[in-house]
């Protein structure tokens, strides 16, 4: 079941089209990675899905419920963490969430209790200091914690890790798995391997359009075949070997990868006896997140 749907949304901006017939959906109960390069839309969706900019064509929907602009009942069920959130400095992360509770219409000891499990979700528990002296990786915890207030069944992230070290980005990613059975998490990055270690499902936003989507376990097998690596015996063979093989790549280890969509196998092999040039190991790869971005981009 679809608790986010996109059916050919479409945004320009001037004579710059930003989302192009862009369909989607998300599906509950998943931790749903939005990617792309920087620039590509994936913000300006965002803002879409919530009701603060009207698409110029198509239809978005949340829980079946049509999404309008400037008309935010959709947003009864969306928690919503931007890429820089913003808090009154001189609370600190109780007081804060408490008084976010009550705007809500909570009871004082429904929002003093749901506070206290949020802090405790997100490890701030114990950090009683005003908001003004936390660290940018303090201050996204404390954006998921405001968003989950009102117990959302989607979670939308604006690039949650983008601005944090790997300690920050590592805290981030397991509190966003750690919520999955809470609530669907869509969060957008350019971070790959973010995606890698906690989503369920990928979509790949490219100009203006879904390139790929689906179970990321499966995305592997929709672009290309399986890849290659080669190890020469001789380093100044490489030369050689990326003059006739030009998209094949060189790692810092001194193996050449190279897609069996643009070199198959038994090619390469066959150009290697014929070079008479001595190969001392080949083994096939596993293809990563990263070769399907490279793939539908270049």
């Amino acid at each position: 079941m679809a608790i986010l749907t996109l059916d050919q949304v479409s945004k320009k901006f001037g004579s710059h089209t930003i989302l192009d017939d862009l369909s989607m959906t998300v599906p509950q109960g998943s931790v749903f990675g939005f990617i792309g390069r920087n620039g590509a839309g994936k913000t300006t969706t965002m803002k879409l899905i919530l009701g603060l900019m009207s698409a110029d064509q198509g239809q978005i929907f949340v829980k079946d419920e049509r999404v309008s602009y400037g008309q935010t009942q959709t947003n009864r069920y969306i928690g919503y963490l931007p890429d820089v959130p913003a808090f009154y400095p001189f609370m600190n992360g109780e007081e804060y969430l408490r008084f976010l509770g009550q705007i809500a219409g909570m009871s004082v000891s429904d929002s003093k209790k749901r506070s206290q499990e949020l802090l405790d979700l997100v490890g701030l528990a114990q950090d009683k200091q005003r908001i003004k002296g936390y660290s940018r990786g303090m201050k996204q915890r404390l954006g998921i914690a405001q968003a989950l207030m009102g117990r959302p069944q989607l979670l939308i992230c604006d690039e949650p890790t983008s601005a944090l070290d790997p300690l920050g980005r590592r805290d981030i990613l397991a509190i966003l798995s750690n919520i999955r059975q809470e609530t669907t998490v869509l969060f957008s990055t350019h971070i790959l391997s973010d995606v890698e270690k906690v989503c369920s499902h990928v979509a790949l936003l490219n100009q203006g359009q879904i390139a790929l989507a689906g179970p990321l376990e499966n995305l592997t097998h929709q672009v290309g075949g399986p890849s290659y690596q080669v190890e020469l015996e001789q380093a100044e063979d490489r030369l050689s070997f990326q003059a006739a093989f030009p998209k094949s790549q060189l790692d810092q280890t001194g193996k050449l990868r190279f897609s069996s969509q643009d070199y198959p196998l038994k090619a390469v092999l066959a150009w290697l006896a014929d070079q008479d040039l001595t190969l001392r190991q080949v083994e096939r790869v596993e293809t990563s997140l990263d070769d399907l971005f490279q793939e539908v981009v270049r």
